[in-house]
């Protein structure tokens, strides 16, 4: 992790679809942070603004490939991805990184919730990301793995 002076680096996997475009909004507003590489599987090369229109004028950030080479060696990546496609990826980032998750790869405990939901192959749960839920705070401290909650779960507990 950066120093305390230096700004927390940040990289964002999915930066064309739209969860992506949004986190790469906030990152580029936030004092504290650099973000440092955008990537996108289909649109390799491509410049961020031709997916992310309305992100015209925070720089000329190009989209880089989507692979653990590209997303190590910063101190934050978010993995704004299809459902089933994070786990792989995050498996293969270094164990200090900190990796939050925006799909669903790995909110759900149960097996046979994700088969049924989902399908495909089960991962193991990390930490749910919304503090606010009895016990979260206390499994989200020194957590280097978090699924961020989605949309429903945020907005009914909010």
């Amino acid at each position: 992790m950066s120093s305390s002076s230096d700004p927390i680096t940040a990289a964002v996997a999915g930066a064309s679809g739209y969860a992506g475009g949004e986190v790469c909004r906030l990152l580029h507003a936030h004092p504290n942070i650099s973000l440092r590489t955008v990537c996108a599987s289909s649109s390799v090369g491509d410049p961020l603004s031709a997916h992310q229109p309305h992100l015209h004028g925070i720089g000329e950030y190009v989209l880089a490939p989507t692979d653990a080479t590209t997303l190590s060696g910063h101190d934050v990546v978010f993995l704004a991805l299809p459902h089933g496609h994070s786990a792989e990826l995050a498996a293969r980032l270094p164990e200090q990184t900190l990796v939050l998750d925006l799909a669903a790869d790995h909110r759900l405990s149960s097996s046979e919730s994700w088969e049924r939901w989902y399908g495909g192959s089960h991962v193991a749960p990390w930490p749910y990301g919304l503090p606010e839920l009895a016990g979260a705070r206390a499994k989200l401290t020194g957590a280097r793995r978090i699924a961020v909650p989605g949309c429903y779960p945020t907005a009914a507990i909010l």
